[in-house]
């Protein structure tokens, strides 16, 4: 597992770029979450209505802006699935949705990795609560590998 959350954080790297103060989400929380979600396996695309290593949906993709790569118009059919398999756009969507959704799920006061964790698998309305296994299993043993995942 570890190796793939250290495959996750760097794969995610290309976030430095953009100031980190620009994105609600850190590239150790984006790697846990890829992680508790999917193991972060990149070569399942598609299965069912969820897409790409972050399991995202039509509707989260939406949320979250429509990204799109390589400049691929958000209304082409094809724009959903290839966002949600590639890694970078995947991402952006993830910090998208946390942008618009972001809130304390937890009644911590504060908004943090766990927070996200929960807005990933529950959405955006209804994030209290314990995280499902085995998703919070995975997620608080990456947690604790990577640190604090903030």
């Amino acid at each position: 597992m570890i190796k793939y959350v250290i495959g996750a954080v760097v794969a995610l790297s290309f976030f430095t770029a953009v100031s980190a103060d620009d994105l609600p989400v850190t590239q150790q929380c984006l790697g846990c979450i890829c992680e508790a979600i999917s193991g972060c396996n990149t070569t399942n695309i598609c299965s069912g209505d969820v897409c790409g290593p972050f399991r995202i949906t039509w509707a989260y993709w939406a949320d979250a802006g429509k990204p799109t790569v390589a400049g691929e118009s958000p209304e082409s059919a094809t724009a959903y699935a290839h966002c949600a398999g590639d890694t970078y756009c995947s991402a952006l969507c993830v910090q998208g949705y946390m942008s618009k959704f972001q809130q304390d799920c937890n009644g911590d006061a504060k908004i943090d990795c766990d927070d996200f964790a929960a807005i990933h698998k529950y959405g955006g309305y209804g994030c209290q609560g314990p995280l499902p296994e085995p998703y919070g299993q995975r997620y608080r043993q990456c947690k604790s590998i990577v640190g604090s995942a903030q």
